[in-house]
């Protein structure tokens, strides 16, 4: 989630981009290429995919095992009563964390679906994002063995693995609109935390960001745990599906991988060129005539 930084005047004028590049106050980074040779030699994109496996083993583990945990001492219906709010501050608590602690060395995606729709705005190109992607899966894998190994095998499998599938009583399309419901939420906060635009006009703005995005993965748990125990990062879902590897895991995975890259890329568009109109590519296109 790269930000850019800027300061302004309280009386700045509200200049978007226009057809002859005039002048503005704030500025847009030009789009990143979509294949950058030179990239794959510097050591900083490495460094980023160690920041995302990193980043995605803690979040799972910790995330994971609030839900195991939480099914082992209760005994009770997943995610029943305070466990719920308990449940969804363990998700978006650890999101803000990681975010702010992973920011300045990978952009903090911790998700491939965050990453799918960067990449679709051109903000990263597609070997970092591949990379990041497998990078979150594998951490996503790791973070979900640590805490079988934690439980035990026998309560990992007994309480679910934390594996995300649908609720009795809903429909796949259900589970699927809200797979891409709680992701769009995501995405758009994301876009609108890491907006140079924005950060220009407030610099108080990416200090925020972590602490949003992980509200608004607080906020769609509240509102999806019921549906399909919220997924919204297909790495999430996938390693935990990995690890427990029963039940009804992988009866509907598909979901958690659809729903999410389709929110992504509606909250994309909805952003780059309802809100903002497509002023990072006007921008590019008025910088080469």
């Amino acid at each position: 989630m790269a930000v850019g930084e800027g300061k302004v005047s309280p009386d700045a004028i509200d200049n978007e981009v226009i057809s002859n590049g005039s002048t503005k106050d704030y500025l847009d980074l030009a789009p990143v290429p979509l294949v950058d040779a030179a990239e794959l030699g510097k050591w900083s994109l490495y460094r980023a995919v160690i920041a995302e496996f990193t980043a995605t083993l803690i979040f799972v583990y910790v995330a994971v095992a609030t839900v195991v945990g939480h099914k082992r001492q209760t005994d009770a219906q997943a995610c029943s009563g305070a466990g719920v709010l308990g449940i969804a501050w363990a998700f978006g608590g650890m999101i803000a964390v990681l975010v702010y602690c992973t920011a300045g060395i990978s952009g903090g995606h911790i998700n491939p679906a965050v990453t799918f729709g960067l990449l679709l705005a051109r903000k990263v190109s597609l070997p970092r994002a591949f990379l990041y992607m497998v990078a979150q899966c594998v951490g996503a894998i790791c973070g979900a063995a640590l805490v079988r190994a934690v439980h035990g095998g026998h309560h990992y499998a007994l309480y679910g693995g934390g594996a995300n599938v649908l609720a009795p009583g809903y429909s796949r399309t259900a589970g699927l609109i809200a797979e891409i419901a709680g992701t769009f939420v995501l995405v758009y906060t994301v876009f609108s935390a890491t907006d140079p635009k924005r950060i220009a006009r407030d610099p108080h703005v990416p200090v925020l960001a972590p602490l949003l995005i992980g509200f608004a993965v607080l906020m769609v748990h509240l509102a999806t745990i019921p549906v399909t125990g919220t997924g919204i990062n297909p790495a999430r879902s996938f390693g935990a599906a990995v690890v427990y590897n029963g039940g009804k895991a992988w009866d509907d995975q598909w979901i958690f991988w659809v729903g999410p890259f389709i929110g992504a890329a509606v909250a994309m568009v909805y952003h780059q060129y309802v809100l903002r109109n497509g002023a990072v590519f006007r921008s590019n296109k008025a910088a080469a005539v």
